[in-house]
């Protein structure tokens, strides 16, 4: 099987790998099919008219086609780890143009949900890392607040970035644009509600506690 392999921001390069049918996973797909939005998953056609809809697609290292394909096959390693998932736009350019109504889109939101559920997102990548500490302020506070939204991601994708954009995000702060403050709503139930669970990172502790 070739599969593509990040070569720093120049692109892709194609590395071809033996992998054996003992390393899939015969339940994956059926297991994403369950979920909110990725029902009709197992519909696909491989047509490829979602990596010809899809505005991102040159910049992915697996394509939507890939996505759908390597999920149904059991490739549960290769598609939880992958980029893709996280570069989706979410336009739903390739649901609109699906002739079996595969709700794309959908099944990369189910994907990423479960790659973060078990801890197999691209490790160090701003997308996945946003979207836990966006969760994570939500849970405990009911909303998130930019400033120690940003700080959060700095201090755990790239910190020196952050003293280099230390002068910028001063200049935010005084101008009002920006908070450092932790804001939080009253009605923290009404958010208890919408969020079920705590965050994986909060199982773990429980547990190990």
């Amino acid at each position: 099987m070739a599969t593509p392999s990040r070569n720093g921001d120049t692109g892709q390069r194609w590395v071809r790998r033996v992998q054996y049918e003992s390393g899939l996973d015969p339940g994956f797909p059926d297991s994403i099919a369950k979920l909110r939005g990725a029902e009709n998953l197992l519909g696909c056609i491989q047509c490829g008219t979602c990596v010809g809809a899809c505005p991102v697609s040159p910049y992915m290292d697996l394509s939507p086609r890939q996505i759908i394909a390597m999920t149904r096959a059991g490739f549960k390693d290769d598609v939880l780890g992958c980029f893709t998932i996280w570069l989706c736009a979410s336009c739903y350019a390739c649901a609109v143009a699906c002739p079996k109504q595969v709700q794309i889109t959908d099944v990369m939101y189910a994907l990423k949900r479960q790659a973060m559920l078990e801890g197999r997102h691209p490790k160090n990548f701003a997308v996945p890392t946003l979207a836990q500490e966006f969760y994570r302020q939500v849970w405990t506070h009911g909303r998130s607040s930019e400033g120690r939204l940003i700080m959060a991601l700095y201090a755990k994708v790239d910190p020196l970035l952050m003293v280099r954009n230390m002068v910028l995000g001063l200049r935010l702060v005084l101008r009002g644009r920006i908070g450092i403050k932790a804001e939080s709503i009253r009605d923290r139930a009404a958010v208890d509600k919408l969020l079920q669970e705590p965050p994986p990172s909060s199982k773990k502790k429980e547990v190990a506690a």
